[in-house]
């Protein structure tokens, strides 16, 4: 089923509002979107039919409401619920999952579906084994994680990555303790450094202590949109990799205009949670969250239905080469870069500040690598073109 013909826009591109500093913010951020290469944030977004068709229909004007289970078979009547549980229905077989053995809802962003694999992966381990269990992470992973894991409490391990931002398998072994159950959070694309931790290496460890219970969680926030439509899907399938949960977000690759996300895991997760059965919802609430985006829900089943596998395809194969284009025009003049085998993220020799400001480079610092460093993301807006403008500019600057 397609979306229906677009409707006319009722408004004129370029109205304003009687509030100038609004307007005025409103200019500059259309003007400036196309030259953010620092964040992960793909400006390239295909929602201005589906604002069209929510305008027109008047929903600009009802309070929809997510609460509740979207897999529950009591939907109300101003939920869009039945379009969240077809998107997770179409992204679970691309991680791996069963459609007839998955569980997830459209989060708030990325950081909300890390919450949701982190407490899903404590009550599931304490309901097995009724033991605390002990979370691992990379000290390159998103910070996400070690701030939700000490928000609810859960005894954490920060493991050391190598140089290139990978989680050490043998600095897994070193920090396990094996008498107690283990969530581990797998970094699918570390933040800053746009690092793989290896799944496989980091599984062999934890399967030399076959008593340990174990819960896998990935935290695939940018890397897990993209990953699936390329010939690298394998890592992450579940059947392959057996993790438990993942989380993506919807305002990376996948062009949301606002953050939001995905957390998918197994409906044998799910129903090892705690139960909050919610009278006035007529149900069990297992999930954190209460209120829930409704639309956030529709925006992502609107471009599941408009851009297909094969368009996605193309948008992640593009990034990648993309991604080797820079790495090429930046070594052609010796400019200091590294990239992750499989990443869309460039980091490089923290340019003048000029530059920084001027692309919105996210920064850090590193001895390993000479110190101050800032980093490029290659987004579907991050067009050859663009990184040809921008290699001119880091050369001016470097004279």
């Amino acid at each position: 089923m397609k979306p229906t013909k677009p409707i006319e826009q009722t408004a004129a591109p370029g109205a304003t509002s009687p509030f100038d500093e609004l307007n005025k913010w409103a200019q500059t951020a259309a003007a400036e979107k196309n030259g953010q290469l620092g964040f992960p944030g793909n400006q390239d977004i295909k929602l201005k039919d589906f604002y069209r068709w929510y305008v027109a229909n008047g929903l600009i004007q009802v309070c929809l409401n997510n609460a509740g289970d979207p897999f529950c078979d009591n939907p109300g009547k101003l939920t869009s619920h039945r379009f969240e549980r077809e998107v997770i229905e179409y992204f679970a077989p691309l991680y791996g999952f069963e459609t007839d053995n998955v569980w997830g809802l459209v989060t708030n962003s990325g950081s909300d579906g890390n919450n949701h694999g982190i407490y899903f992966g404590n009550n599931f381990l304490k309901n097995k084994t009724g033991k605390d269990p002990v979370l691992y992470v990379s000290d390159e992973a998103h910070y996400s994680n070690m701030r939700l894991a000490h928000l609810q409490g859960i005894d954490t391990r920060l493991i050391k990555s190598d140089d290139m931002g990978r989680m050490i398998p043998e600095e897994l072994d070193k920090s396990l303790i094996p008498d107690r159950p283990c969530i581990i959070v797998f970094a699918m694309g570390s933040t800053f450094k746009g690092a793989i931790d290896d799944q496989n290496a980091l599984n062999a460890v934890l399967d030399r202590y076959p008593s340990m219970k174990v819960f896998r969680h990935v935290d695939a926030a940018l890397f897990g949109g993209y990953l699936p439509f390329t010939r690298h899907k394998d890592i992450v399938d579940r059947r392959i990799m057996r993790f438990d949960s993942i989380a993506v977000s919807g305002h990376k690759f996948f062009g949301m205009d606002e953050p939001a996300g995905l957390f998918i895991t197994s409906r044998d997760v799910y129903e090892r949670q705690r139960q909050f059965n919610v009278a006035y919802l007529n149900e069990d609430m297992k999930m954190i969250n209460c209120s829930r985006s409704s639309v956030d829900a529709l925006k992502f089943w609107w471009l599941i239905r408009s851009i297909s596998k094969e368009e996605w395809a193309e948008q992640a194969n593009q990034m990648l080469e993309n991604t080797g284009y820079l790495v090429d025009e930046l070594r052609k003049f010796n400019y200091p870069c590294w990239v992750n085998e499989l990443s869309n993220t460039v980091f490089i020799k923290r340019p003048p500040q000029e530059i920084v400001e001027r692309y919105s480079l996210s920064c850090n610092y590193d001895e390993r690598f000479g110190g101050p460093l800032a980093h490029i993301v290659v987004m579907q807006h991050v067009t050859r073109e663009r990184i040809d403008k921008f290699v001119e500019a880091l050369k001016l600057s470097c004279k």
